[in-house]
C-alpha cells in the first residue's frame, strides 16, 4: 500500500499544476448522474478523491450538500477557495478508506479520476454501506482515446528512448478493453444493480506549457529522475513547438458508471 499511497501524494505536489491544466467533465455527464440518481434537491452527495474541486463545483452550484474527501492538504486549500460561496459544501483531508462517517448516509456517491486508487475490496463495500438505500454510486474517468494520431503517435519515440522501461502503451488491454473490465468489477461485487456505462467524447487544446504541465500531474511522469525527467519534458516541448505549432489537441473520452444500491432480498 506505501507505494500507492506515495503515488497519490504526487497530486498535491503538483497541485497548481493540476489545478491550472487538468481536465474536467462534461455537464452533459453532470446532468445524468443527477437524472439517473434522482437524488433529492437537498440530498447528500459523499465525493472520494475531490482533488481541487473541479468535479466538486458543479454539484456545488447545484446547491447539493457535499462532504469532500483527499488526502492532499495543498489540492484541499485550492478547492475550499474554488466553492468558498457555497457554505454547505465541507472539505476533510483524509483518505476515504480511514475516514469515519459516524451515522451519515449520503444519497450519492461520486468518485472523477481517483476511485481506482482505493483496493476494491475495502472502497465498493463501504460505498454501498454508506449509501441510502434509495443511493447511487456514481465513479468517472478521463481516458485518452487509441489508436492514438498525429501528435500522439509520434512522440512515442521520445518515451521510448528516454525511458523504455515503460513500454508500449498499445500492447496494454484496450480502452473497450478497461471499460469492460471496470463494469464487470463493479457487477461482479453483488453491492449494487446493474451498471449503466455512459461515454463523453470530447477534446481539448494545449500549449505546448500548459500540455508539459498537464504531464506533471500524472504520478508515472511527477516521480521520475529529476534529469530523466527534464530530458523527457524538453524533446516533447520541442516536438511541440517545432512540428506542431506550439499547440496540440488531445481528444478525450469520459466514461461514466453508474449504479443503484442493491438491497438485500427479504428472508
Amino acid at each position: 500500500m506505501s507505494g500507492i499511497t506515495d503515488r497519490r501524494l504526487t497530486f498535491n505536489q503538483a497541485a497548481l499544476d493540476y489545478e491550472a491544466v487538468r481536465p474536467t467533465y462534461p455537464d452533459e455527464l453532470i446532468e445524468d448522474i443527477l437524472k439517473v440518481s434522482a437524488i433529492p434537491e437537498n440530498g447528500k452527495i459523499l465525493e472520494i478523491g475531490c482533488g481541487t474541486g473541479q468535479a466538486s463545483l458543479p454539484f456545488a452550484r447545484r446547491g447539493y450538500p457535499m462532504t469532500c474527501l483527499d488526502i492532499g492538504p495543498e489540492l484541499l486549500s485550492l478547492a475550499v477557495k474554488k466553492c468558498q460561496a457555497y457554505a454547505q459544501v465541507r472539505f476533510l483531508c483524509t483518505a476515504f478508506e480511514d475516514w469515519q462517517p459516524g451515522e451519515d448516509k449520503f444519497d450519492l456517491l461520486l468518485s472523477a479520476t481517483a476511485f481506482h486508487w482505493i483496493p476494491p475490496q475495502i472502497g465498493y463495500p463501504k460505498a454501498a454501506s454508506l449509501l441510502k438505500n434509495t443511493g447511487y454510486i456514481a465513479l468517472f474517468w478521463n481516458y485518452h482515446p487509441r489508436p492514438y494520431t498525429g501528435f500522439f503517435v509520434e512522440v512515442q519515440d521520445i518515451y521510448r528512448q528516454v525511458v523504455p522501461e515503460w513500454g508500449d502503451p498499445n500492447s496494454g488491454p484496450s480502452l473497450e478493453e478497461d471499460i469492460r473490465a471496470t463494469e464487470t468489477e463493479i457487477n461482479q461485487t453483488g453491492l449494487f444493480e446493474p451498471v449503466l456505462v455512459k461515454k463523453y467524447p470530447w477534446s481539448k487544446k494545449y500549449t505546448t506549457a500548459d500540455y508539459l504541465k498537464l504531464l506533471n500531474t500524472h504520478s508515472d511522469h511527477y516521480i521520475l529522475d529529476n534529469g530523466i525527467k527534464e530530458r523527457l519534458f524538453k524533446e516533447i516541448g520541442m516536438l511541440i513547438d517545432e512540428k506542431f505549432g506550439g499547440c496540440i489537441t488531445k481528444h478525450h473520452l469520459t466514461v461514466l458508471f453508474v449504479a443503484k444500491k442493491l438491497l438485500p432480498i427479504p428472508a
